[in-house]
């Protein structure tokens, strides 16, 4: 009897689904250096941080709740079970806890070597404010990040140090909101996200810029880990989101199947490329090299239109100075 190709009651077993593989990228030694990685208490951050470990660096891990930091430093040394690992607080929306966390890495004296700015928030339904009034995606996003790389900037500039800031495929749609950063008349979730994004990319841009004139040795790039599923678009009460959005439930489906975007450990990998790579320009991006660069192996991608304007740099650098209130200067 000729098989008609359909499954009989007796045979409706689940389907085998392909199951992505763990890509990972070579990493030179990194013994003796000493890496600072915000956002590492989960997610894509918690990869980056091992991947470094792995690699023989000593972590500084920022973190806000001492039980998830204590959780992560636990993974961490899983993966890596001779990886020193420092706890220190700070939360990025209180430029008062990044100024005492950095106060504390000055006063142990030892030259940073590697830096990722990766911790962020995403598109709170509403309108939220740090500690200092500015709204959550730019104060923690771009000035949380931007009052640590100035205040650090000594230990960076004695370690020449190797700096990424993770930007966001949404750096490269919208706009800078000049005309109300803060978003006081009028909020928009995911134009404030983009803002806050293309800033903190063009400050990572002008920052090269300045490091190559001023003879700082400071390579700063910039990565984006494309799409992933992430708690960044999960259920956050905290932020006003109540339970996991439509898209992140699309995005844990697809990256299960292997299908379009990342997982957490190859979106982890753009920002590790672009504080370890031998080859990476300071200024340029990093991020995945799959179909619309969603998902995939990292590799240098085409800079974000929104992030190439020099004039626009040199604007967000003298703006975000005036904002907290510290120079970003040696």
């Amino acid at each position: 009897m000729v098989g008609t190709g359909r499954r009989t009651p007796r045979d409706r077993r689940p389907l085998e689904v392909p199951v992505p593989t763990t890509t990972d990228l070579p990493v030179p030694d990194l013994t003796g250096r000493l890496a600072v990685v915000t956002g590492a208490s989960d997610g894509i951050g918690l990869r980056i941080a091992t991947r470094l470990a792995r690699a023989g660096a000593d972590l500084v891990l920022p973190v806000r709740s001492p039980a998830k930091g204590d959780a992560a430093a636990h993974r961490v040394r899983e993966a890596a079970p001779r990886a020193r690992v420092d706890l220190r607080p700070m939360d990025l929306a209180s430029l008062t806890s990044v100024a005492a966390f950095a106060d504390g890495l000055l006063a142990d004296g030892r030259p940073v070597d590697v830096l990722v700015n990766n911790a962020g928030v995403m598109t709170p339904p509403t309108r939220q404010v740090t500690e200092d009034g500015f709204e959550l995606q730019l104060g923690t996003n771009h000035l949380g990040h931007a009052a640590l790389v100035a205040r650090l900037l000594p230990l960076l500039v004695a370690g020449r140090a190797r700096v990424t800031t993770q930007v966001s495929v949404a750096a490269n749609q919208n706009a800078v909101h000049w005309e109300d950063l803060s978003w006081e008349r009028g909020y928009h979730p995911m134009r404030a996200y983009s803002s806050s994004k293309i800033a903190a990319g063009l400050l990572a841009r002008e920052l090269h810029r300045r490091s190559e004139a001023e003879g700082w040795g400071i390579r700063s790039a910039l990565s984006h880990p494309g799409v992933s599923p992430t708690n960044l678009l999960a259920a956050q009460p905290g932020m006003g989101r109540a339970r996991d959005t439509v898209e992140v439930r699309l995005i844990r489906a697809l990256s299960r199947y292997g299908l379009l975007v990342g997982t957490p450990e190859s979106a982890a990998l753009p920002a590790v490329l672009a504080v370890t790579g031998p080859d990476v320009r300071g200024g340029h991006l990093y991020g995945p090299s799959g179909p619309l660069h969603l998902g995939g192996p990292p590799a240098e991608q085409r800079l974000y239109s929104r992030l190439a304007d020099p004039d626009d740099a040199r604007r967000v650098w003298e703006v975000t100075q005036r904002l907290i209130g510290v120079p970003l200067a040696v």
